[in-house]
Parts: C-alpha cells; structure tokens; sequence
C-alpha cells in the first residue's frame, strides 16, 4: 500500500481551532445560503446589507452562547438543558430584536409593526441558533465518549502491561531459586571452582536477560542465545547428561516473541525430564512458521506424564502440574494473544514430554530489536490533562 507524503491529522486534534472552523463554515454557508435565495428573489441590493448584518449578529451571540455552554455541558442534567433553554430563549430575542431593528430601516418596511417584524423572525432565529446549540452539545458529547473510550484503552493497555511484566517478574525469583540451589550445592561439596564458574555464568545470563523489557517482545533468535546462557550454567550441574538440540528456521529466528517465554520451558525440561533419569535426557527446541503462524516446541527425552494430550491451561491446574513455569506461560500467552494462540501438552506412551506453542507470525521490527539491546529509559507518564470542551478557551 502506498504511503501517504503527509501525516493526516484528526479534525478534533485542536479543539479551538476546529471550532473557529466550523464556525466560519456554518455561518459563511448560512450567509451564502441567504444572500442566494434574496437574488433569485430579486430582492434589493440594501437587503444582502441585512444578511451581512444578521449573519454577523448570529455569530456574535453563538460565541456567546459557546462560553455559556461550556459552563452548563458539565454540570448536572437539570442545570445543563434548564440553562440551555434560558440561554437560547434570551439569544433568540435578541437576535430577532437586532435583526428586525435592521430591516426596519428600510423603506419597504416603514409600514409593518417592529413587534410583527421581531415575532416574524423568531422562527427564523429560533432554527438556526436551536440547530448550532444541538450541534453544538452533540459535537462535545461525542468528543468525551471518545476521550472517555481512550482513556479506557489506555487504562487496559497500562493494566496488562503491568500483569506482563509481574508474570515475568514472576519467574526471575523462580528460576534463581534453582540456580543458586545448585551453587549452594557445589559449595557444600567443595567444587568452589565450579561454582564460581557457575556463578559468573549466572551474572552474564542475568545481564542478557535484564537487557529487555519486561512486557516486550524480542526476536526467536535473542531468545535463543539466552536459552544457550541458560543452558552453558545447567550444563555444569548435569555435564553430558544434558543434551540439547536447535532446529529454528531462519524466518521464524526473525518472529517476534514475548521475551523468556521458552526458558521455563527448558528449566522444566531439565527438571522433569533430565534430573529424573540417570541417563539425562535430550531436550530439542524447533520453530518454524506455518503460514502466518509461528509453531514452536519444545520436548524431551524424559518420563513424561503417561499418554497425556490435552490443553495446558488445564494441565496446570491439576496436582500433577510442572510448577509455576507452565502457568506462568499460560497466563502470559493469553494476556498477550487473548483467544488467537494454542499452548498444548503432549507425552506419549513411550515417554518424553512436549510442548507447542503457537501464535500469530509478527516480525521482529529492526528499531525493536535495537531497544532490546540498548533499552532506553522511559519517561514517566505525566498525570491526563483534564478534558476540554470544543469552543471554549484552553
């Protein structure tokens, strides 16, 4: 699709300024439409002077009226369209009272009565400042729905993102429980080299993985590379019975992920299916994109849980459940795809267990790719600015 040479901005973006735009266009075409009906009626020329002078009265006692309204648009109800109506009954006097002092000047009209000539233009008054008042509180009632409806968004969007990132949170404690378990253990057993190793493998782990937000995402292939962190600090724990296996296609290494989801995964993985067995297990991981959609697994060589094949959403909620980290996932898959993901458990009878994961193909944008890896600070959301009303002052 062709990119437009300009950025379209929204009529309503500037609220003064739409104002004075409508009403230069109402009142223009009102005047316009008047000055065309007195030619075609062959009316004098001294009368598009009248026109002039009603049209100009109009806009005036609108501005008013516009300062008036905005007062009485946020009030209650009953002082709202009682004041409205007192408002625009006093607006249309006046009105019909200038206009018909001006069409009383004219030689045509020295023989008609001046309460005639104003009790003849109230209806026409009475249309057109009646029509610019609905217009008026319609316009503005519109622009609050709005405001209140974006409010909402953002307040949802600010609230899930909050959730994303407890969730993520929510496994840094989780899976350094384990880690600095197995530290702790290598310590007790005077292997001090290996658990310094460890430890420094750890804090490069750590350092990849703080590197990116939270609530965001980052490409398959980051995720990868933190994985391979990940898995360098339980190679020292379980040495050759820990084995691993990559098959990432180079189009899904490009999708867009949220960032850890795939490490409890493996931890789970390691602690099911490799600590388990006196032979380890193998754990391989493949992504790939099917169509627009990107499928990965993760699976191992371990127990498994005996021919099980069914949601994981509902796997974690039995007593055989694998922990936080499939939960974890769980929730943060549907606050981050809703309905359009599938997060699945299979184990079939001759063992092992695996995992698939599938959602929407997005690719990773480049300027996403380069804030997860020089993230910078974000600026605290200023409190919203209270809502203004069309026509009135800012």
């Amino acid at each position: 699709m062709a990119m437009l040479p300009f950025q379209p901005t929204p009529f309503f973006k500037d609220k003064n300024r739409a104002f004075w735009r409508l009403q230069l266009i109402g009142w223009g075409g009102a005047m316009a439409l008047r000055s065309a009906t007195a030619i075609t009626n062959e009316r004098p020329p001294e009368f598009l002077v009248s026109v002039l002078i009603a049209t100009v009265t109009g806009f005036s006692i609108s501005l008013i009226l516009s300062v008036i309204y905005g007062y009485l648009i946020n009030r209650r109800p009953i002082i709202t369209w009682t004041g409205t109506i007192a408002a625009l009954a006093v607006a249309v006097a006046v009105s019909a009272f200038i206009n018909a002092s001006t069409i009383s000047l004219r030689p045509e009209a020295s023989e008609t009565d001046f309460l005639s000539l104003v009790l003849g233009l109230l209806y026409i008054d009475m249309t057109l400042l009646g029509a610019w008042s609905a217009l008026y509180y319609m316009i503005n009632f519109f622009l609050q729905v709005e405001e209140q409806t974006d409010r909402l968004e953002r307040l949802e969007a600010q609230a899930t993102s909050a959730q994303l990132a407890m969730l993520r949170y929510q496994l840094n404690p989780h899976f350094l429980f384990n880690t600095l378990n197995s530290i702790s253990t290598l310590v007790l057993l005077k292997q001090t080299e290996r658990a310094n190793a460890m430890l420094t493998r750890l804090s490069g782990f750590l350092r990849h993985t703080l590197v990116s937000e939270p609530g965001g995402k980052v490409a398959v292939a980051q995720e990868v590379e933190t994985l391979q962190l990940y898995l360098e600090i339980e190679r020292m724990r379980f040495e050759e019975r820990l084995r691993t296996e990559f098959a990432v296609d180079a189009l899904a290494s490009r999708a867009a992920i949220p960032s850890m989801l795939l490490q409890p995964l493996v931890e789970n993985a390691i602690k099911y299916g490799v600590s388990r067995q006196e032979e380890g297990a193998r754990i391989s991981l493949s992504a790939k994109v099917i169509g627009t959609r990107l499928r990965m697994s993760v699976s191992d060589t371990g127990p498994g849980l005996q021919n099980v094949s069914r949601p994981a959403n509902e796997l974690t909620k039995t007593p055989s459940s694998t922990g936080v980290g499939l939960a974890n996932i769980a929730e943060r898959l549907s606050q981050a795809y809703g309905e359009d993901h599938r997060f699945t458990i299979e184990t079939p009878a001759e063992g092992g267990f695996t995992v698939i994961i599938e959602i929407p193909f997005e690719p990773i944008a480049s300027d996403e790719a380069s804030r997860d890896k020089f993230p910078s600070p974000q600026p605290r959301p200023s409190p919203p600015a209270p809502a203004q009303t069309i026509g009135t002052p800012a």
